[in-house]
C-alpha cells in the first residue's frame, strides 16, 4: 500500500506543471505528497529535493515530462526509488503513461505495483565520480569537426584503438537512445550487457560491441592537446583532456521503474520506432 508519493515535473515544458498540479490535488486527500523544489516554486508550495525523498519514506516518484525528466530524477538519487513517467514529450521510452490516463493509472497502482530494475553505470574521471548513467555515457569531441583518438579497455584487455568523433557506452535501457541512432543494437532490458558504439569511426572494421554487463571499462584519449567532453544521460557533462582516464562499471544500485505493462518493451519499440 502506497502511503507517500513524490512528484517532479519539467517546469519549462508546456502543460507539465499543470498536469503535476492535477496529480498533486488528486492525491493529497489520499496520501502524503512531496514535490520537487522547481515544481513547488511554480505552484507556490514547499519543495523537497528528490535526493531526500527516500529518507522521508516516499514509495515512488511520479515524473511528469519526458525521458529527460525521468533521467534527471534518477540522477538525484543514490539508491533510486521506483519512477512512473507521465509523457508530455514525443517518443518517450521511459514514460509509459499518457497525460490523459495519468490519474486513472495512478489510482490503479496505489494498492501496490511491480517494479522493473534496470542496471546503471558508475562513471569516474580519474578518481572523481560523476552521476551514474541510466541510459549512456558519451565521450565526444569538445570541438565540432575535430576527431578523437582513443583506446578502449575491457577488463584489462584492449578492445579497440581508433579515431572517431566519440564513443557511446550504453545500458540496455539506453540502447534505444543515442546508441541506436549511432548504429548500435536494440537490447532487451532483461539482457545483462553493455553496448559500446563508436561515433562516426574512421575505420571500416570498427563496429558496435555488446560486452558483459559486469565488465570494467577504461577509456584513454591518445591525442595530446585534444579536449573532449563526458556526458552522462544528456544531463551532466565534464570536460576532459588526454591526461584523464575514464572508468565505467555497473553501479551497485539500479534504476527502478513502475511496471505498467508486462510486454511493454516490445510494444514500445514497434509503436515508437517503426
Amino acid at each position: 500500500m502506497i502511503k507517500k508519493v513524490g512528484v517532479v515535473s519539467r517546469c519549462d515544458k508546456p502543460g507539465a506543471v499543470g498536469i503535476a498540479r492535477e496529480i498533486i490535488e488528486h492525491l493529497r486527500e489520499k496520501l502524503d505528497v512531496f514535490v520537487d523544489p522547481g515544481t513547488a516554486f511554480e505552484l507556490g508550495m514547499e519543495g523537497l529535493p528528490v535526493g531526500q525523498m527516500r529518507q522521508e519514506g516516499v514509495d515512488l516518484i511520479i515524473a511528469v515530462g519526458g525521458d529527460g525528466t525521468v533521467l534527471r530524477a534518477i540522477q538525484h538519487m543514490d539508491d533510486p526509488l521506483p519512477v512512473m513517467g507521465v509523457n508530455m514529450g514525443t517518443v518517450g521510452f521511459l514514460v509509459d503513461v499518457d497525460a490523459e490516463e495519468a490519474l486513472q493509472t495512478i489510482d490503479s497502482i496505489l494498492t501496490g505495483f511491480q517494479v522493473d530494475e534496470r542496471f546503471r553505470l558508475d562513471v569516474w574521471i580519474n578518481d572523481a565520480k560523476l552521476p551514474s548513467a541510466t541510459n549512456e555515457v558519451v565521450i565526444i569531441t569538445a570541438h565540432p569537426a575535430k576527431i578523437l583518438a582513443y583506446k578502449v579497455w575491457v577488463d584489462g584487455i584492449k578492445l579497440e584503438e581508433l579515431r572517431a568523433d566519440g564513443l557511446v557506452i550504453a545500458t540496455p535501457t539506453g540502447s534505444t537512445a543515442y546508441a541506436m541512432s549511432a548504429g548500435g543494437p536494440i537490447v532487451d532490458p532483461r539482457v545483462d550487457a553493455t553496448v559500446v558504439v563508436p561515433l562516426a569511426p574512421f575505420k571500416l572494421s570498427s563496429r558496435p560491441w555488446a560486452i558483459p554487463g559486469n565488465s570494467k571499462i577504461k577509456v584513454e584519449l591518445l591525442l595530446r592537446n585534444k579536449e573532449a567532453v563526458v556526458v552522462v544521460d544528456g544531463q551532466s557533462s565534464q570536460s576532459i583532456s588526454s591526461n584523464d582516464i575514464i572508468r565505467i562499471e555497473k553501479a551497485a544500485n539500479p534504476a527502478r521503474f513502475v511496471r505498467i505493462k508486462d510486454n511493454g518493451f516490445y510494444d514500445k519499440v514497434k509503436s515508437k520506432l517503426y
